[in-house]
């Protein structure tokens, strides 16, 4: 299932994509008529909780997931309350932009990453879109940890 999060549901957009979820997150430069013909376009559910683009977005017979609270756990629950998640995708995708990731050798991240991440890790990937570079660290386990939290609750 492929999303599209209005400007106002930023951190869920990322949390998505950390699940693996192709989520293209409308930022403040695209404005709702932009955001509606997007989510037509490329059939993406409409996350939002602007009841102006959710009356619009009806009118336009497109799926919408009305978000009805600012608790980001609560926001992922009632998303993923009724989509197949695909534990190979979690961390697929670069939570910036959201492009899906590519592995990389160590040896080409050498001067890319800080000393320490480089001696301490072994598997790096790149988004070949925004130049960002991932690895396995701390936060890492922070974001698994999370994930297992929102899924066991589902």
């Amino acid at each position: 299932m492929k999303f599209i999060c209005d400007r106002m549901l930023g951190t869920l957009a990322k949390w998505l994509r950390i699940f693996g979820f192709d989520t293209y997150y409308a930022n403040s430069k695209i404005d709702d008529a932009e955001l509606l013909e997007v989510a037509k376009k490329e059939n993406r559910t409409l996350l939002t909780r602007d009841k102006e683009l959710i009356y619009n977005a009806r009118r336009e017979n497109l799926k919408i997931i009305k978000i009805n609270t600012t608790d980001l756990d609560e926001q992922l629950r009632l998303v993923l309350q009724n989509v197949k998640i695909d534990e190979t995708k979690f961390l697929s995708r670069c939570t910036l932009c959201n492009t899906v990731l590519d592995e990389i050798k160590k040896e080409n991240v050498q001067n890319n990453v800080p000393k320490k991440v480089f001696e301490n890790n072994e598997e790096f990937w790149f988004c070949p879109k925004c130049n960002k570079h991932y690895w396995m660290g701390s936060h890492y386990d922070k974001m698994l940890k999370k994930i297992g939290e929102i899924k066991n609750i589902n």
